[in-house]
C-alpha cells in the first residue's frame, strides 16, 4: 500500500528523511526517483543526519557510490550519469551495501538491476518549493515500513504531512 507526503520545503523533506531513518535497519534499499530539483538529495540528507552520519551527504558528479559511517552505514549510490545498466550490474550495489542503508537515485538508469525488494520513494515537483513524494513499498520488509510510518504520520494529529 502507498502513501504519500508533502513537503513544503526542503527543510520538510530533511525532516522527512529523518524519520525515515528511525525506521532502517541494516540490508533496506531506497529507490530515490523523480527529476533534477525533486528533493531527492535533500531527503537523503536528512536519512543521514537521522543515522547520525557526521558529513552531510551529497550527490557527487563522477564518484557513483559514497560510503558514510552513522548508526548503521549508508551507501548514497547516484546513477545519473550511467548510460548502461551493465555498470550498475557491476558495481554490485545490494551486495556491497548488505552491511548498512542503500540509497539509489536514478534507480530508472538500471531498473532491472534493482533488488525486487525494495521502497521506491517517487518525487514530484507541485511548485516552486512543495514536493509530493510517494512512498511504493515492494515486498513485507518495506510495507512494515510504510505502514509504521503511516501510523506515525495519524498519531501527529496530521498537523504536518512531512
Amino acid at each position: 500500500m502507498t502513501s504519500t507526503f508533502i513537503s513544503r520545503g526542503p527543510a520538510e523533506t530533511r525532516r522527512l528523511g529523518e524519520r525515515v531513518a528511525r525506521r532502517l535497519q541494516a540490508g533496506d534499499i531506497l529507490l530515490l526517483e523523480g527529476e533534477l530539483g525533486a528533493g531527492k538529495t535533500c531527503l537523503a540528507q536528512g536519512i543521514g543526519r537521522g543515522l547520525s552520519v557526521g558529513q552531510p551527504v551529497k550527490s557527487s558528479s563522477f564518484v557513483l557510490v559514497n560510503e558514510y559511517s552513522g548508526r548503521l552505514k549508508v551507501y548514497h549510490a547516484d546513477l545519473f550519469r550511467l548510460d548502461d545498466p551493465q555498470e550498475v550490474a557491476d558495481l554490485a550495489l545490494e551486495e556491497n551495501a548488505a552491511d548498512g542503508v542503500l540509497l539509489v537515485e536514478w534507480p530508472d538508469r538500471a531498473r532491472g538491476e534493482m533488488p525486487a525488494e525494495h521502497l521506491l520513494l517517487h518525487f514530484e515537483v507541485v511548485d516552486e518549493r512543495t514536493r509530493r513524494i510517494t512512498f511504493v513499498p515492494s515486498g513485507c520488509r518495506y510495507d512494515e515500513l510504510v505502514s509504521g510510518l503511516r501510523l506515525a504520520k495519524a498519531e501527529t494529529g496530521g498537523r504536518r504531512n512531512a
